[in-house]
C-alpha cells in the first residue's frame, strides 16, 4: 500500500516555513494575497511592474509582522522584486532572485494580469500581443522556469475569471476572456504534468467582480450598480475574500486538490 505524507504546519500559521511568490502583488487582489499568506506564516516575494511606493508599503507591512517560529536568520519576511512578467527574460530574473534570497519556493501565485477593454473592431495587433503576453505568456514561462525548482508538495495557483463561464458578458471583454480561457487550459494540462513530474498541485482561482482599482477603472456608477445587481448578495467581492481562496490552495488542507478551478464570486455565476 502506498502511503502519502501529509505536510505539517504550525498551529495558527499553516504556511510557517514556506516561501511564496505573488506576481502583481503590490495592489488589489495581489496585495491582499501577499498579506494573507504572510499572516499565515509564509515569507513572501512581492512582484510588481511599476509602482515602487506601493510595493514598498506592502513589504514594510509584512516585515513589521511578528517573526514566525522558524524564521530564517537574516532573511526578511518579504522582499519586493520589480519585473514585467510579460518578458521572459524579466520573469527568469524574478525567479532567480526569489531563489537567491530564500533558497527555495513553495507557493507560486500567478496573479498579475491586465484587463483590456476592447470589442472585436477595437482590438489591435499590439493590444492582442500585450494582453496575451501579460495574462498567458507570463504565467506560462514563469511556471516553466520555477516548477522544476520548487519544493515537493509545492503549489502553483493560476488566475482566471468567472467571466469565462458567465452568460452575461459584454463585447468589450472579448480579448480578456480569450486570455483567461487560455489560462484555464494551461492549468488543466499542467495539473497532470507537474504533479507527476515534480509533486506539485496546480489549481485556478476565478474571481467574480471584485472591488479593486483595476475593476472600477473606466466604469460609470450606472454600470457598476448593474454589475453589482447581478450578484444575489448585491455587492462586489472583496480582495481579502479572494485571498482566502488562495490561502486554502496554498495550505496543507488542499494537498489532495489538483486541477480545480474555484469560482469565487458569491453566486454571480453558478
Amino acid at each position: 500500500m502506498t502511503t502519502v505524507s501529509t505536510p505539517t504546519a504550525t498551529l495558527g500559521q499553516p504556511l510557517a516555513g514556506k516561501v511564496a511568490l505573488i506576481t502583481g502583488g503590490s495592489r488589489g487582489i495581489g496585495r491582499a494575497i501577499a498579506l494573507r499568506l504572510a499572516n499565515d506564516g509564509a515569507s513572501v516575494i512581492v512582484n510588481y511592474v511599476s509602482n515602487d511606493a506601493t510595493a514598498k508599503a506592502v513589504v514594510d507591512e509584512i516585515n513589521a509582522l511578528p517573526a514566525t517560529k522558524d524564521a530564517k536568520d537574516g532573511k526578511p519576511r518579504a522582499i519586493a522584486v520589480k519585473a514585467d512578467v510579460a518578458s521572459v527574460d524579466q520573469a527568469k530574473k524574478l525567479a532567480d532572485r526569489a531563489l537567491e534570497v530564500y533558497g527555495k519556493l513553495d507557493v507560486l501565485v500567478l496573479n498579475a494580469g491586465i484587463l483590456p477593454n476592447e470589442s472585436l473592431l477595437q482590438i489591435t495587433d499590439a493590444s492582442f500581443d500585450r494582453a496575451f503576453a501579460v495574462n498567458v505568456k507570463g504565467p506560462l514561462f514563469l511556471t516553466q522556469s520555477l516548477a522544476p525548482k520548487m519544493s515537493p508538495n509545492g503549489r502553483v495557483i493560476f488566475f482566471s475569471s468567472t467571466l469565462t463561464a458567465a452568460s452575461v458578458v459584454t463585447p468589450n471583454y472579448l480579448l480578456y476572456n480569450a486570455t483567461k480561457g487560455a489560462v484555464e487550459q494551461l492549468a488543466r494540462v499542467l495539473a497532470k504534468e507537474l504533479s507527476k513530474s515534480y509533486g506539485l498541485t496546480v489549481n485556478t482561482v476565478s474571481p467574480g467582480p471584485t472591488a479593486t482599482e483595476m475593476f472600477f477603472e473606466g466604469k460609470s456608477e450606472q454600470t457598476l450598480n448593474f454589475i453589482k445587481g447581478l450578484s444575489p448578495f448585491n455587492r462586489f467581492g472583496e480582495p481579502n475574500e479572494i485571498a482566502a481562496a488562495v490561502a486554502f490552495f496554498a495550505g496543507p488542507d488542499s494537498s489532495w486538490v489538483n486541477g480545480h478551478n474555484l469560482r469565487v464570486n458569491g453566486g454571480y455565476v453558478v
